[in-house]
């Protein structure tokens, strides 16, 4: 009996929902694996999906939305040996699991803690509440490959975002192996979308969008790239989230910043009854 050939596999970009190969055809090697190389035209499909997501996303109940973030951490629990065996230290893919766990948590909390009722003059009721940006590009920082991929996705996502996230081209294997996990738990398609490839050619693309709303630089380790895409996100009065890069300790207590920074405060005012 002849010996069998494994079946090899490609690791695709995922769309609005979706595994679709990049529209040019070019793909890159990693690990001996055949990865998808975003173009700019990807990027673009990416952000029609990411809005297509936001109307029904931002309006499932927050409840609703946290119980999906606890899916995902419960799917990737049984996926843990998957990511070991694609290099992830084991420990990371545990931090990687309670950190969706945590935001998760906060999904039914933001607008008890970030919104309430203003004292105002007059006979009216006066209510801020926080709400999502809309669309968001983000860039994955390179390590922890896994730990870093949810810790920027899972705060954008949790409040009612959808993204468009630019995965490490240096670490893509697990960033397209979590979009696997996302598929089968019950996150909407378009809700998150991954890029594969050169951030370089993607990234301006999104930073230039009009249709997309916020960006976050953490992963852009080049000073003169990020600061193109601060203009280029300027242009078009992008939101930019662009943290100090040297020794951030992903497995430290994540904090609220990345989450209240891509809310926006919606205030209503309303008469009291008599």
């Amino acid at each position: 009996m002849s010996e069998r050939v494994a079946v090899r596999k490609t690791y695709k970009l995922y769309i609005g929902g979706k595994f679709p190969r990049s529209e040019s055809g070019r793909s890159y090697i990693v690990q001996d694996a055949n990865v998808a190389l975003s173009s700019r035209k990807d990027a673009r499909d990416a952000v029609v999906a990411a809005r297509a997501a936001v109307k029904g996303w931002a309006g499932t109940t927050a409840y609703n939305r946290g119980q999906v973030l606890y899916r995902v951490a419960e799917m990737l629990e049984g996926r843990r040996e998957q990511f070991v065996a694609l290099g992830v230290p084991g420990e990371e893919v545990d931090a990687a699991i309670d950190r969706w766990v945590w935001y998760a948590g906060w999904s039914d909390k933001l607008a008890q803690v970030y919104g309430g009722a203003n004292p105002v003059a007059g006979p009216y009721f006066n209510i801020s509440a926080p709400e999502p940006t809309g669309v968001v590009a983000v860039v994955a920082p390179e390590r922890p490959a896994l730990l870093g991929l949810v810790s920027v996705i899972a705060p954008a996502i949790v409040s009612g975002n959808t993204v468009v996230v630019a995965a490490s081209p240096a670490e893509p294997l697990p960033a397209i192996t979590l979009a696997e996990v996302l598929a089968t738990s019950d996150l909407p398609g378009g809700v998150v979308n991954l890029l594969t490839g050169k951030i370089s050619e993607t990234v301006p693309t999104l930073a230039a969008h009009m249709d997309v709303n916020a960006i976050d630089l953490t992963g852009v380790a080049d000073a003169g790239l990020a600061a193109e895409l601060e203009i280029k996100a300027a242009e078009n009065l992008k939101r930019v989230l662009r943290p100090a890069p040297a020794d951030h300790d992903w497995f430290a207590d994540p904090g609220v910043t990345r989450m209240t920074t891509l809310l926006e405060t919606k205030t209503v005012w309303h008469p009291k009854g008599v």
